[in-house]
């Protein structure tokens, strides 16, 4: 379904409201770090329990990997997503190198997310889950699956009409792939539980 046919709303939609939540969670890290460089012993306010904190992941190598806290890049980065989503609904056309570019990005974004929840679960200094990360995890996952599906709709992966076309048919299951990408997370992290659990129980005993 070329682009120039049809002008993706649900698309652009999505674009704009996965920007906001994943700007304002990465401002609320931000935040966080911020209040937790001024005052160390503070309690932030995203700390439900042990198990559920920002302030682990935070305080981490893997909170500030590339050299500058993690929250940073979520600040930046979901702007583009936001403009392209306005610029859709506005009618906007973007040539090919413009959306492999975004594409790209998005990709990044989703094995940075993926690297993140490994980490999460399985890093011997983390083992927590920080909720305004989730936020995050749950907006990057979605928007990646739905801009695979449209850069391939829309004639960037390929010219192949037929191709195209089925991407455009593809596109109602995102929210099924994300369900259940969202199932495997929740498994992993109570089979991690466990884990933790037996590890507990076998230092006890």
């Amino acid at each position: 379904m070329s682009e120039q046919r049809t002008r993706p709303v649900v698309y652009a939609v999505w674009l704009i409201i996965a920007s906001v939540i994943g700007w304002f969670a990465a401002f609320q890290l931000l935040t966080e770090k911020l209040a937790k460089l001024e005052n160390p012993d503070a309690v932030s306010n995203c700390y439900v329990s042990v198990m559920i904190q920002c302030d682990v992941n935070l305080n981490s190598w893997q909170g500030e990997v590339f050299g500058f806290a993690n929250p940073i890049i979520g600040l930046t980065l979901w702007m583009a997503p936001l403009v392209v989503g306005v610029a859709l609904l506005a009618g906007a056309r973007f040539p090919r190198w413009f959306w492999l570019a975004f594409g790209a990005g998005i990709t990044f974004a989703f094995g940075f997310v993926v690297w993140l929840i490994s980490q999460s679960l399985y890093a011997p200094n983390l083992g927590v889950l920080c909720p305004w990360c989730m936020a995050t995890w749950a907006v990057t996952i979605p928007t990646f699956f739905a801009t695979m599906v449209h850069l391939t709709r829309n004639g960037t992966f390929t010219s192949s009409e037929r191709a195209q076309e089925r991407a455009n048919r593809l596109m109602p299951w995102v929210p099924l792939a994300t369900i259940l990408a969202y199932a495997l997370i929740i498994l992993l992290v109570q089979l991690r539980g466990l884990d933790l659990l037996g590890e507990v129980i076998g230092m006890i005993f």
